[in-house]
């Protein structure tokens, strides 16, 4: 009888044991999960500038997020001004407040990377960067809880350059003004450093050269992405070589409005073929769109904000929620096995708007 009650004993003592540890998995497992019950995740989204017409269009895009998805996230946003110091003192109150779930970040400088990661690292919470690619990816490799999503840069520049082999190819007549069989092109690029500029850059005028079309690049101008900075070089420009300038390649559609308002103001397009000079950029933002439907820009590769943000916003609940960053999607990562690339979906010309 003694022998019996020992082995109750002992099994009830068993089973409490195997209950406890069970539900000290179940506490781990769901750490995350119970961090935000009751309330929407919290997502500090630092923008690099909302002067950027694209980036407008991305905020936008994480609002109607916030709109279809009520009390599952709440969006708090940073304007950065263009400026990497401020961009970084809003990631430190961000993190000394302790109010975020999660930090998405549009970089100012893609050099900057390092120290926002390592002070992230401290708090433990999720880093989305987006659009921005940093140029080194290590330090976002070295954070188990960071990712990007962006774009692959070789593939605007690709579709660009069909854009204008395809025009070339058509009105030649009209494009080639001194008939030597050269396409003599402006190239207004974003920022030096900056690897969406890079690509875009090097594989619009590859891809017009790999169809047979040789090229002259007559001037290269650094704009930083800015429409007045883009407006000032194109009018200095425009006043030296202005019967040669045969295409403006535009690294996005900002700067091609802006190189747009400099032309038009020495009566050039304003609608009329015979005095438009072929203008490409990229995003498609609505001002291009409305100026390639009236005939006055040529085209634009857009750039689908609303799936960079949808991918940036998915991936980040995954891990605020504990969940393998890819869980649920159709997202794969890519060689460096952080970054997502939301593919492009063509080109938008005068012919096809």
């Amino acid at each position: 009888m003694r022998n019996s009650k020992k082995i109750l004993v002992l099994c009830t003592i068993i089973i409490m044991i195997i209950n406890l540890s069970l539900n000290s998995s179940k506490v781990i497992a769901n750490s995350r999960l119970t961090a935000t019950e009751g309330r929407p995740v919290r997502a500090s989204i630092l923008l690099r500038t909302l002067e950027d017409p694209y980036t407008a269009l991305l905020k936008q895009s994480f609002e109607e997020i916030q709109k279809n998805n009520p009390g599952n996230i709440e969006f708090t946003f940073y304007d950065c001004k263009n400026d990497q110091s401020l961009q970084n003192r809003n990631v430190n109150s961000i993190l000394n407040a302790g109010n975020a779930d999660i930090i998405l970040l549009n970089l100012v400088d893609p050099t900057g990377v390092s120290t926002i990661v390592d002070r992230v690292k401290e708090k433990n919470i999720p880093l989305g960067l987006f659009n921005i690619e940093p140029l080194n990816m290590e330090p976002v490799k070295s954070y188990g809880k960071a990712y990007f999503v962006g774009t692959n840069p070789a593939e605007a520049g690709i579709l660009q350059g069909e854009l204008l082999t395809n025009l070339w190819n058509k009105d030649k007549n009209i494009i080639d003004k001194n008939g030597d069989n050269i396409m003599q092109y402006i190239m207004l690029m974003g920022p030096r450093d900056n690897l969406e500029a890079i690509g875009r850059t090097k594989y619009s005028v590859l891809s017009i050269n790999d169809a047979g079309i040789r090229t002259e690049e007559l001037a290269l101008r650094v704009c930083n992405w800015e429409e007045n900075l883009a407006r000032d070089a194109m009018d200095a420009l425009f006043l030296g070589n202005s019967n040669r300038i045969e295409v403006i390649i535009s690294n996005n559609d900002a700067m091609a409005i802006g190189a747009i308002e400099a032309l038009q103001k020495y009566g050039y397009n304003r609608g009329d073929k015979n005095r438009t000079i072929p203008i490409v950029g990229v995003d498609g933002i609505p001002k291009a769109i409305q100026l390639i439907n009236q005939g006055i820009m040529t085209g634009s590769v857009p750039q689908d904000a609303a799936s960079m943000a949808e991918a940036t916003y998915l991936i980040g609940m995954n891990l605020v929620t504990g969940r393998p960053p890819l869980d649920g999607t159709s997202y794969k990562f890519d060689d460096t096995g952080v970054s997502v690339r939301i593919p492009y979906k063509g080109y938008i010309s005068n012919d096809n708007i």
